[in-house]
């Protein structure tokens, strides 16, 4: 009797948080009002020139990631002007925990959980509670060639960007960052991982264009220009990046 009580209260347990879940997902997308996101730089290798950029960052320097979005917004018509409103916080010194080297099931489930934890301690702000919850992990160029594969979690809203230090990367930081959110919103990737070429025709800005090649825009799940059948190159800037009809309506701008 007593262990029956105790499954029927982990399954009580259990349906409450996916309904919250599920509950919070559909307010996220259905654009009513902006969503609130804030975004936490952390000082990814303690380096003094990360600390110094990362002092010196304002709301201004992600400002194209709202142009972006609205202007995609007005694009598929939907009806909110500003979808998205950013706040930076203060910076934090701990970081996220890092994803596991076995990509198991199992293992990303504990590690999604970790960071959901981890983003609770690790996640009062200054401004209104964020439907979003972005942490930007700056490095110092120089010391770091290769950084770690950035993510977004669709489920707590989560997303951490490993990002380079430097004004003159802040643009394309801030492609990083939009794609990353869209994740947070259910938004998919439309590139093949073992190359990081756009899939076709989902990953492509303009696919019915004649010639094919070059494309002239990225699709922002995709993250890259094809130029080539073999070839792809980053944009300099979301002013170069376009939300494709399939992203579309993965985040519920535009209906089947």
């Amino acid at each position: 009797m007593f262990k029956a009580f105790r499954i029927f209260i982990l399954l009580t347990i259990l349906f409450i948080v996916a309904a919250s879940t599920w509950l919070t997902q559909l307010r996220a997308t259905d654009w009513d009002v902006p969503l609130w996101v804030s975004i936490y730089p952390i000082n990814g290798d303690g380096s003094p020139d990360t600390e110094r950029y990362i002092k010196n960052l304002k709301k201004n320097d992600f400002r194209d990631i709202e142009t972006f979005l609205a202007e995609e917004a007005e694009y598929y018509k939907v009806a909110i002007k500003n979808p998205v409103i950013i706040n930076v916080e203060d910076k934090l010194i701990e970081q996220p925990p890092k994803p596991p080297v076995s990509r198991s099931t199992l293992n990303i489930m504990f590690w999604s959980l970790k960071l959901r934890y981890w983003v609770l301690t690790h996640g009062s702000g200054s401004g209104p509670s964020p439907d979003v919850q972005i942490y930007v992990v700056y490095y110092d160029r120089d010391n770091n060639k290769k950084l770690s594969h950035s993510l977004g979690l669709k489920k707590g809203h989560i997303g951490v960007v490993h990002a380079y230090a430097g004004r003159h990367h802040t643009r394309k930081n801030n492609i990083i960052i939009a794609h990353e959110f869209l994740h947070t919103l259910g938004a998919a990737d439309k590139y093949d991982p073992a190359t990081n070429y756009p899939l076709f025709p989902l990953g492509f800005a303009n696919p019915d264009s004649q010639p094919r090649y070059p494309q002239k825009r990225a699709e922002i799940m995709a993250g890259r220009i094809p130029v080539s059948e073999n070839e792809a190159i980053f944009p300099k800037n979301l002013y170069r990046v376009v939300i494709g009809k399939q992203t579309a309506k993965e985040i519920n701008w535009l209906k089947n």
